[in-house]
């Protein structure tokens, strides 16, 4: 199973990469593990990373000897996995809106009804501190503890999901979010959805996509 979830981290850097959502060799990504959490390497290119590549952290902090250098982020990730039970990966961007946004220290707000997919009103901006600290980790699990999806400030941003792909989908949706608000805004203030109006959209995604067909019976 590890080598399994090992090989999903390494393709969702890649995918994350080629989405244009970290430039580089910024961001990174993590996902719950039998030993405590899979995180990314320390200033790897994603492209040459392979499943060996991927850092075993355990919840003390601890990384057994030989393996690569884990993520400066790594203890973002590991105090994000312990605060919320209910989330299994993280993905953590230097996308460019979203990065943009965070630079002037202000959340996204509900420009556009898809902000509700990251679980709240708006996506917040979590206070900066310095990247790789005790602090900054403070800041954004405080920042996500109503969501699933924050601004950092002057830094990025951080989705949170089930799965790895979940939490990619949600830090693509709120880049493009973040584009949306910023070419809007260059036309002045855009409108802001009203919470009637959001509790309406989260009742049509409670009812979106598919389900699954009732076994047929066979007579």
């Amino acid at each position: 199973m590890t080598m399994r979830l090992r090989d999903e981290l390494v393709r969702t850097a890649r995918r994350m990469s080629e989405l244009g959502l970290s430039p580089g060799m910024t961001g990174n990504v993590s996902v719950r593990s039998p030993g405590g959490l899979l995180v990314t390497p320390s200033g790897m290119p994603y492209g040459e990373l392979t499943g060996d590549d991927a850092v075993e952290v355990k919840p003390d902090g601890a990384v057994a000897p030989g393996q690569r250098t884990p993520t400066s982020e790594w203890q973002l990730h590991r105090d994000l996995l312990a605060a919320r039970p209910d989330v299994h990966a993280i993905v953590h961007t230097h996308s460019l809106f979203c990065t943009s946004i965070s630079c002037l220290r202000r959340p996204i707000p509900a420009i556009h009804y898809m902000v509700v997919r990251a679980g709240g009103d708006e996506i917040p901006c979590a206070d900066y501190a310095t990247f790789g600290s005790a602090q900054l980790a403070v800041n954004v699990v405080a920042a996500l503890a109503g969501g699933d999806a924050c601004l950092m400030a002057n830094h990025g941003m951080v989705a949170l999901g089930a799965d790895l792909p979940a939490a990619l989908r949600l830090a693509a949706e709120v880049e493009t979010l973040a584009s949306q608000y910023w070419h809007a805004a260059q036309l002045g203030p855009p409108h802001v959805l009203g919470k009637a109006e959001l509790d309406d959209a989260r009742r049509q995604f409670a009812a979106y996509g598919q389900r699954r067909p009732r076994a047929r019976r066979s007579w």
